[in-house]
């Protein structure tokens, strides 16, 4: 039964408010109606798949070190389980809205249907500067916030995992809490935990690890030999040193990098190992390295480069730094790191961009293995982890690379095509229930 689609009734499901070009969700949005066009999605349909299935919004009281009680604002944000049970991280930021949660709650969606595992997409944050937090605040924040949502997770409902300035000692928390409230153990509810509550090996270097795959597969489509390439990676967080020293082990010459203190550039090759432990020796970031060239983060996106791995936050890449960038692949290790008024720039330019729902799809990916291997009981050495791991990059990049030649679109739009025609055939499948 073929999906058909009409652009005019279309724009009836739009929101009357004014569209904001900058907002998260709209970004997300407009490449989704690109694959809805090409896939013939009903106005039903589309509706559907557009909107968030639920939105939870929850005021955090938390007693403060100082004895005042101050109250946080959290979100969670289902935005489908058409293919199984929701997943998407819980992100602790001073900035964080709940037009970005959704966002990133959709683009959950269709990383997760990309790379064929049963989740649907969903997304949390709070609203809080974990940096002026103590450990015992962040622990009674993070506690209250999983009580306040203890009947939105489940291990066959939610379940959440690790994102922006979360680790796995708040998912231990967010375990612990859970399983407090259920009168038994869940280790299932939540990923991303340490290996000792039921983590998996290979679960922390995941996300990288992914970035790495597709962009060997990226060089392999181009004619590049990864001796013969320079990269240069924004971010060196967990998923941009892990890419950036993975890369390197391939035989990439990563020339520079960067985190919130600037960019540090070598045109011989950095070493990544000496960063990280200045980075480890400094509470985390790379102030104060000398060993390398300053330079802005806009003067690393356009760096003459073959390879660049965006992998901080969203919209690094607007309009103007696309101009201006020069290298022959992207991969996007953050989410959203393009602004949609880049596509077409880079497109014109062919820049071959691997786009945030393939390129960091291994961190989620992992987590459906750390998932699976709670609920059998039986875990997996980390070189089986990365075999499989690996493995499923790989199937993804060539579906989507088949995609785009079959559409002639771009990487992302033939993503967003494979992401959302999987949830839609499922949707039809199942049928609305009334």
């Amino acid at each position: 039964m073929p999906f058909k689609f009409d652009v005019y009734e279309r724009s009836a499901y739009r929101e009357p408010a004014p569209i904001d070009r900058d907002s998260p969700f709209q970004s997300m949005m407009e490449r989704f109606d690109v694959a809805a066009e090409i896939l013939e999605l009903s106005p039903g349909f589309y509706e559907y798949l557009c909107r968030p299935a639920r939105m939870h919004v929850t005021s955090i009281p938390v007693e403060m070190d100082s004895g005042r009680v101050k109250v946080f604002e959290g979100y969670r944000v289902i935005h489908n389980d058409v293919l199984g049970p929701s997943k998407g991280g819980i992100r602790f930021a001073p900035d964080v809205t709940l037009n970005e949660v959704k966002a990133l709650a959709g683009w959950m969606t269709w990383k997760c249907s990309l790379v064929d595992l049963p989740f649907g997409g969903a997304k949390g944050g709070v609203v809080c500067d974990p940096n002026e937090m103590s450990p015992g605040e962040l622990e009674r924040l993070t506690r209250r916030y999983t009580a306040d949502l203890f009947d939105v997770f489940g291990p066959n409902k939610d379940i959440p995992a690790p994102d922006m300035n979360t680790n796995e000692q708040i998912m231990a928390w967010v375990l612990d809490t859970y399983s407090m409230h259920a009168r038994k153990t869940e280790n299932a509810v939540v990923t991303g935990k340490p290996v000792g509550l039921g983590g998996s090996e290979g679960r922390r270097q995941a996300t990288g690890r992914g970035v790495m795959t597709v962009t060997l597969a990226a060089l392999e489509r181009v004619g590049l030999a990864p001796s013969e390439c320079t990269v240069a990676v924004q971010g060196f967080g967990n998923v941009g040193a892990t890419a950036a020293a993975l890369l390197a082990e391939q035989g990439c010459s990563v020339v520079a990098v960067s985190d919130v203190t600037g960019g540090y550039y070598n045109e011989n090759g950095l070493n990544l190992s000496e960063m990280r432990a200045h980075a480890e020796r400094t509470g985390g970031t790379l102030e104060g390295y000398e060993a390398a060239q300053p330079l802005t983060n806009e003067d690393l996106l356009t760096l003459d480069v073959d390879v660049l791995v965006p992998a901080a936050k969203e919209d690094q890449i607007d309009r103007s730094v696309a101009e201006d960038v020069t290298a022959r692949i992207i991969a996007e290790g953050a989410n959203g790191p393009t602004h949609p008024a880049a596509d077409a720039v880079l497109q014109n330019k062919g820049v071959l961009v691997v786009p945030d729902i393939l390129a960091n799809a291994g961190g989620v990916t992992a987590s459906y293995f750390e998932w699976v291997q709670n609920r059998q009981g039986f875990f997996w050495t980390e070189e089986e982890v990365n075999r499989r791991l690996d493995r499923m990059m790989e199937t993804a990049f060539d579906k989507v690379y088949a995609t785009a030649e079959e559409y002639d679109v771009s990487l992302r739009i033939a993503a967003y095509v494979v992401g959302v025609r999987r949830v839609a055939e499922a949707l039809r499948m199942r049928g609305i229930y009334a």
